[in-house]
């Protein structure tokens, strides 16, 4: 024991020295009105010292040599001020900046903030909270632009998840359909703030090109985003024009036949800088490690923003995607026998089967009035067209010895939603304590389509497809003629295939702060009415109160501890295999946190646990083939679990992201006694890392090494699978170098060359269904600013 003492004081004794031979400066960023600026970049020039303010609009650069620097202080759209100062070991000097920027500068500060940096502070102004996520009562977790360019994800479908505790892909749709899974269900899709979700088949992944980053929201957020799931959702943040004059190409090769470019331009239509612009264009040839599948795509996504004055800003969006792609079902392999039976390569997809075409439109118009320093108002809209032209492959009947027949499902879609919201932000004081108001109003209408009912069988009862020695030739039974004569309304009003809802949603919130602001309660509700049907149903309607309490406490400048109890309303559309109406989801939360920024806010953890209770949550119905869309009802499901999120830059050139969930999910009560009912998939134990280190000094300055894992423990497929999937373990790894013009980067997936799937069982095949994913592939990008 005293010779541990005794180390620890000669460590003690060696870092005072080592501190007094150094010194430190700090101090505050504000406006000319006083607010505090954050996100603002403070260095010392012509050396690598440097730090950002925080929310609070506070600095702090540590460990610099004895000497006299100039500070400088600057961001997009403002004025760099310089300030100098002299070094003093042992000393801490002070300096403090006014910077002349107006309201409308600061938000633009914040916005641009994002870039570059794994570690966000704030949220978007789609999610409609006016303070850091450091205060808000929620979990709630940003994956940035430098953290999708790092792992070189191109797609929400592609690596996404492993950004964010807890979320997984165990029902893939190739890159279709996301399908996220977190906290034990499927969680909502959004957009710039809108619930773009017209069924469960979608929306159409987004491409990375024109994403900024995205933002997950963890149990219900009904008082920020419209209808939303108990267990979350994620919203997608698009590019928006930042005001300076810039370019970025990118080429990205790689295995597979992959060839992608993408082109972003963003800069001003007028020398006053009041008419700005931006342009994301991206198309890509992307093939299989599967015979015959590839997936064709390229989007267009001009943005134009208009400062009519000092208060007023006005947006335009446009954003097309086009998909040209192989049947969907392929990724599909059945099997009597378990998962990961046939070869990882194996297909059921015969060369010749028609490709699935998908155009997806939309439109969005958003305007920000900023009514006096602490008021403002938001208005946006936004139209979304979809249509789809295509099949699906699945499995009739399994024979014992593997043989079945596949069946070709025509699968013709369109989705047209409207959708509008109008919110309001404002602070207001009584005495010594703050309002953080919000209050707003929903409104939508959504229409979904589809001829899902026609099939053809590829194979005969006596040339029945063999996975074991596949014929991906010309079928025994020909290819499938579908019969289009009738307008795609007509089809789908026959078959039952039409969805129809009407939304509209008001809610209020008041934060108040306490203490300073140190102790903030939270007040809200709203109330929901829905009238929809769905295949065929009759209409019905739904109204819902449902409110929200939360509590945050900030311990510290940088440590905050919340709780909340909130409640969810969400329509579901279906149809039930043994009659009857859906009635809408209902949920509540239960949730309390720990926030921390370390390292004066360069990066952050976050710990979680909660409890989710869903009431009548649909679920495919057991012993149907899942291409008739029927499901049955669970009375009541129960998720709990614990999460952990870490992200930001722990040393200066290292970046980390990881994170740990566990997850508990069961059905507390049956509302239809089936036998043999599927329980939503989930995986118990869910690990991820990601860390990305470059040299920023030396000969190879700039070069870096990047890498990571992906672990699913405990998978859970459902009730009645006979046997459960193994544990998933997935590594990548890759190599880099970056300058101020141009980035090279090369990414190895799946580098232990695994055989990694996901899966389920049916009983009605009966049989095993799984996924393969890709073998050991690579990637290697070449992006370069102008």
């Amino acid at each position: 024991m005293k010779k541990i003492l005794s180390l620890l004081f000669c460590l003690i004794t060696l870092s005072t020295a080592i501190a007094q031979q150094h010194g430190s400066i700090s101090g505050v960023v504000t406006a000319t009105d006083g607010s505090p600026v954050g996100y603002v970049s403070v260095g010392l020039k012509g050396t690598s010292y440097g730090a950002s303010t925080n929310d609070k609009g506070r600095f702090r650069i540590g460990r610099i040599n004895p000497g006299t620097y100039m500070v400088t202080v600057s961001a997009i759209n403002i004025t760099t001020q310089e300030k100098q100062v002299t070094i003093t070991a042992g000393q801490a000097a002070e300096v403090n900046f006014i910077l002349d920027i107006s309201t409308s500068q600061l938000q633009e500060v914040i916005i641009n903030s994002n870039n570059n940096r794994i570690k966000i502070d704030n949220p978007s102004p789609s999610l409609r909270l006016n303070e850091p996520l450091l205060e808000v009562p929620q979990n709630i977790q940003v994956v940035s632009s430098q953290a999708l360019a790092q792992q070189q994800i191109i797609s929400v479908s592609d690596g996404l998840v492993r950004n964010v505790s807890g979320a997984i892909r165990l029902e893939h749709w190739g890159d279709m359909y996301a399908n996220i899974n977190m906290r034990g269900s499927q969680i909502q899709a959004f957009r710039n703030g809108f619930n773009i979700v017209n069924s469960y088949w979608g929306p159409l992944t987004e491409d990375m090109s024109f994403v900024d980053h995205i933002e997950f929201v963890k149990g219900p957020a009904g008082f920020m985003l419209a209808n939303g799931d108990p267990s979350g959702l994620y919203n997608v943040v698009t590019k928006k024009p930042t005001g300076q004059t810039k370019g970025e190409f990118s080429y990205t090769t790689g295995s597979f036949n992959l060839n992608r470019a993408t082109l972003d331009l963003d800069g001003k239509l007028s020398k006053d800088g009041k008419l700005l612009y931006r342009l994301n264009l991206a198309g890509q040839n992307k093939g299989s490690f599967r015979a015959n599948e590839f997936n064709d795509r390229y989007s267009i996504a001009p943005v134009i923003s208009y400062q009519v004055d000092d208060k007023t800003k006005l947006t335009a969006e446009y954003i097309y995607q086009r998909a040209h792609m192989s049947d969907v079902g392929s990724f599909y392999i059945f099997s009597p026998d378990g998962y990961a039976t046939y070869p990882q390569n194996t297909s059921a997809l015969p060369a010749g089967l028609p490709p699935t075409n998908i155009n997806d439109h939309s439109i969005t118009f958003n305007l920000q009035h900023q009514l006096s320093t602490n008021w403002k108002l938001t208005a946006q809209t936004a139209y979304y067209n979809y249509g789809m032209k295509g099949s699906s492959l699945w499995a009739e009947a399994i024979d014992p010895d593997g043989k079945y027949i596949r069946d070709v499902g025509q699968w013709d879609a369109k989705s047209k939603m409207t959708l509008g919201q109008v919110f309001l932000n404002g602070k207001a004081y009584t005495g010594s304590v703050t309002h953080n108001i919000l209050a707003g109003l929903d409104v939508g209408s959504k229409d979904y389509a589809a001829d899902f009912v026609n099939s053809q069988p590829l194979d005969t009862e006596d040339q029945k497809f063999d996975p074991k020695n596949p014929n991906l030739g010309f079928p025994p039974n020909g290819f499938p003629v579908f019969d289009r004569t009738l307008s795609l309304d007509e089809r789908a009003a026959a078959s039952g295939g039409l969805i129809n809802q009407r939304y509209s949603g008001v809610y209020v919130q008041d934060e108040l702060g306490f203490l300073d602001n140190k102790l903030r309660l939270t007040l809200a509700g709203r109330y929901t009415y829905v009238n929809q049907s769905s295949f065929g149903s009759a209409a019905e309607i739904a109204k819902h109160f449902t409110p929200r309490i939360g509590l945050s406490a900030s311990i510290d400048d940088q440590t905050s501890v919340y709780g909340l109890y909130d409640q969810a309303f969400t329509p579901q559309s279906g149809r039930l295999a043994g009659g009857g109406s859906v009635k809408p989801l209902t949920g509540n939360n239960l949730e309390f946190g720990v926030k921390r920024d370390w390292a004066h806010g360069t990066w952050n953890t976050t710990v979680s646990v909660y409890r989710i209770l869903k009431n009548n949550e649909l679920t495919a119905a057991p012993n149907t083939n899942p291409t008739e869309g029927l499901s049955v009802v669970l009375g009541q499901k129960r998720a709990q679990g614990v999460e952990f999120d870490l992200r930001g830059q722990i040393l200066p050139g290292l970046d980390v992201t990881a994170n740990y969930a566990y997850t508990d999910s069961k059905v507390t009560k049956l509302a239809d006694q089936v036998e043999g009912i599927t329980v939503p998939a989930y995986a118990k134990h869910v690990a991820n890392a990601w860390i990305n280190y470059k040299l920023l000094r030396g000969t190879l300055k700039g070069a870096g090494i990047a890498g990571g894992f992906t672990f699913l423990g405990n998978r859970q497929a459902d009730a009645v699978t006979p046997i459960q999937m193994a544990d998933y373990f997935k590594v990548d790894g890759g190599l880099f170098w970056e300058g101020s013009k141009m980035r090279i980067a090369a990414n190895v997936f799946n580098v232990l060359n695994k055989y990694l799937y996901s899966g389920s069982y049916y009983v009605y095949l009966p049989g095993y269904y799984y996924q393969a994913e890709a073998p050991r592939n690579y990637r290697l990008s070449v992006t370069y600013k102008f």
